[in-house]
């Protein structure tokens, strides 16, 4: 089966990161986007040590559409830097009938 991907970022508020997702779901780039509830950010930026809440955002999608994801991801994003992890899932280890849920949803292409 193909490699099918867990994405990892960060928004300023849930209003954001839902449009985001909305819009990834919409033209068929992600599965699913869950919009997490608020966190506390804190990390180093441009030498000062800085802390504020962000809104963490999961998606699920496919690994042929990976690029475009990340793209339409990084082109929305408001942060100078975004936060965009992509991770592998194990398929071995996860639910297959969910995996292909994932692939029924996405379409590669875009």
């Amino acid at each position: 089966m193909e490699e099918m991907l867990l994405v990892y970022t960060t928004w300023p508020d849930a209003e954001t990161a839902q449009a985001a997702g909305l819009a990834a779901v919409q033209v068929g780039l992600a599965a699913c986007a869950n919009v997490l509830a608020p966190m506390r950010s804190i990390y180093v930026w441009k030498g000062a040590a800085t802390q504020h809440d962000e809104t963490p955002m999961l998606l699920k999608t496919r690994g042929s559409c990976a690029g475009a994801l990340r793209e339409m991801i990084l082109a929305c994003h408001p942060y100078e830097t975004p936060c965009y992890i992509a991770v592998t899932l194990d398929q071995e280890a996860s639910n297959t009938e969910f995996l292909h849920w994932i692939k029924e949803q996405t379409t590669p292409g875009h």
